[in-house]
């Protein structure tokens, strides 16, 4: 956008060193919106010096998380909660550029190539077999174990790109294409886990009086690994934790995204990210 005199008078004052002269001034930037952002970038390359060069970088990410904050809020009202794009949207926070098309590309080149080896004949078991052969064999997903030194691990779009994910990323990979599909596996609220459930026909999202006696069998999505109620159960006796059937409940994909979006908040457990930290959990927030 054309620099205004208000506007010029603003870039000199980012390098106030009164904390609060500086918040004033950052907040009427950010009232501009985007717009000024090719202005702001035109500014940290013109400017030698790296604390304002910093304050420039803060100024340009509070203007991309606004538009964030209003595309979770949308997206937490909207009537279908599309696990994909909720999905996505946590990528925007590290990459607000971020063309979505290739990563949908992706998606729906190993959905049509699992598409072609089911049929209804298929036993619940064949079926996620074809899916796990297809993701991890064929189109190379690896698991990493979960690491908050590897942001990028959560970033699905990352993860599509580099086939390297960990629990959490390449579970949402998973639950998508079944979704898409139409094979009934959801997340379901296992302690210290992100586990996946192959549900049996007829289950209902509410009130189940015991939902575990509606699961077929369970997935670890790091690997595809299939475990059986038993297996389970063994990790329950391990925790030290009752198996009750809240733990079996399938979870919706709001929950889904707050969980994905508190884990990532967990990468930037240090002084000088931490407002990055406090602001994904201020968007976990908006999910409840």
């Amino acid at each position: 956008m054309e620099t205004n005199k208000e506007l010029t008078a603003l870039f000199h004052l980012i390098d106030d060193p009164d904390q609060e002269v500086f918040e004033m001034v950052s907040q009427k930037i950010v009232d501009y919106g985007k717009p000024v952002i090719p202005n702001l970038e035109n500014l940290w390359e013109t400017t030698p010096d790296l604390e304002i060069q910093l304050r420039i970088e803060q100024l340009i990410h509070k203007l991309h998380y606004r538009d964030l904050t209003e595309e979770f809020r949308q997206w937490s009202i909207s009537g279908h909660h599309d696990l994909m794009l909720g999905a996505l949207l946590v990528c925007k926070f590290q990459y607000p550029d971020l063309n979505t098309t290739s990563s949908m590309q992706e998606i729906e080149k190993v959905r049509r190539n699992i598409w072609l080896e089911l049929n209804n004949y298929l036993t619940p078991l064949e079926q996620i077999n074809i899916v796990t052969s297809i993701l991890y064999s064929y189109y190379g997903l690896k698991g990493t174990e979960t690491s908050y030194q590897e942001p990028t691990d959560f970033m699905v779009s990352k993860v599509l790109e580099t086939k390297r994910g960990n629990q959490i990323s390449n579970g949402i990979l998973y639950l998508v294409l079944c979704e898409l599909l139409d094979i009934p596996v959801k997340a379901i609220h296992v302690p210290k886990q992100f586990l996946l459930a192959y549900f049996k026909p007829g289950y209902s999202d509410e009130n189940l009086p015991n939902p575990v006696n509606k699961i077929e069998f369970f997935i670890e999505p790091t690997s595809g690994q299939v475990f059986t109620r038993q297996d389970v159960e063994n990790y329950f006796n391990k925790i030290a934790v009752p198996p009750i059937g809240t733990y079996f409940k399938p979870q919706k994909n709001k929950w889904i995204i707050r969980q994905l979006l508190d884990e990532y908040s967990k990468c930037f457990d240090n002084e000088k990210d931490k407002y990055k930290r406090n602001e994904l959990i201020e968007l976990s927030s908006l999910l409840d």
